[in-house]
């Protein structure tokens, strides 16, 4: 089965991780995200959107 530009998603970390919650900072680091502006590009799992809305106002997100 071949993939389309769909099943991929653009996640650009934006905001510092000072201050937020332990579980908010294992939430963006199990995402991938290490630092200020790295982005990286995940598969649109249910899993990966749970995680996402969990720390949206840290995030940009692309399709």
């Amino acid at each position: 089965m071949a993939k389309d530009k769909n099943d991929k998603v653009k996640i650009t970390l934006i905001k510092s991780l000072i201050g937020r919650t332990d579980s908010h900072r294992a939430t963006v680091r199990g995402l991938g995200l290490k630092k200020l502006n790295h982005t990286v590009e995940l598969d649109n799992t249910p899993e990966v959107k749970g995680m996402i809305s969990a720390v949206n106002y840290l995030l940009r997100v692309e399709n």
